[in-house]
């Protein structure tokens, strides 16, 4: 299997793709979160609706291995939606999200409003020198374009991120989808403390949405933040070659190795 899930019903086929950084037998936390996504937004709205917010959350290591999908509605308006989405292994859930869709209508006044221009390097002028990608089955189906800061060393970071390798098979990657995959990445563009000597879990993910992204490559401008106690905040702007559309952000759990 080329993509990242094969989808049959609520049935789902977990290829080697899926898998992170750590540990082969886990995936990477972006394809979960694709998989949220996408399950959200094939549910019917009544009205024509966007993604505005998806808020995924790992409930237990998210194993390659066959999942289960369950996916509801739990709020249905005119003007909004918000849906829940449940992921199980072995009938444990190991992941849950909650997708706000809100209702696309047109006021008139996107000529008078300006939207925060980019202030960044487009894709073609950054480097792609990601080398954890060497051990990240999920990030070598991306391109990559770093424009500030690098993975190899400590602070904040930009980089543009494309993904190449489809997610769902035989289905389109979405923009959501796209913001979530950049998304993913606030915590591993943006450490603090170097990954030889300390862990990073990220146990959640919200991505917020001012747009539909346009086209295939998402620029992740992160930051972290560190409490003393263990624990802070990854955060980034995020953008398409014409402007910034969104952010995220993840709760961070840091552990020495």
């Amino acid at each position: 299997m080329d993509a990242v899930f094969r989808l049959k019903g609520d049935r789902v086929e977990t290829s080697h793709y899926a898998a992170g950084p750590w540990d082969a037998t886990m995936q990477h936390g972006a394809a979960p979160s694709c998989l949220i996504t996408h399950a959200a937004e094939n549910l019917p709205t009544a009205a024509p609706m966007r993604v505005a917010r998806v808020t995924s959350e790992l409930m237990k290591p998210v194993p390659v291995a066959p999942l289960t999908i369950k996916a509801q509605v739990v709020r249905e308006g005119r003007k909004l939606q918000l849906c829940a989405v449940s992921l199980f292994a072995d009938g444990a859930e190991v992941a849950r999200g909650a997708v706000l869709k809100l209702r696309r209508v047109d006021h008139g006044y996107q000529q008078d409003i300006a939207q925060p221009m980019l202030d960044l390097p487009l894709p073609e002028e950054g480097q792609s020198r990601i080398t954890i990608g060497k051990n990240n089955p999920f990030l070598s189906g991306l391109s990559t374009a770093v424009v500030r800061g690098s993975f190899e060393t400590t602070g904040p970071a930009a980089c543009w991120f494309r993904a190449d390798r489809p997610i769902i098979e035989g289905q389109p990657i979405s923009p959501a989808m796209r913001a979530v995959i950049a998304g993913d990445f606030c915590n591993g563009a943006s450490t603090l403390l170097p990954f030889q000597s300390w862990t990073f879990l990220n146990a959640d993910l919200t991505i917020s949405l001012a747009r539909d992204p346009v086209g295939e490559w998402i620029l992740l401008d992160a930051e972290t933040w560190l409490g003393p106690d263990g624990s802070g905040i990854a955060f980034a702007n995020l953008a398409d070659t014409t402007g910034y559309f969104g952010r995220a952000i993840q709760s961070v759990l840091i552990d020495k190795r």
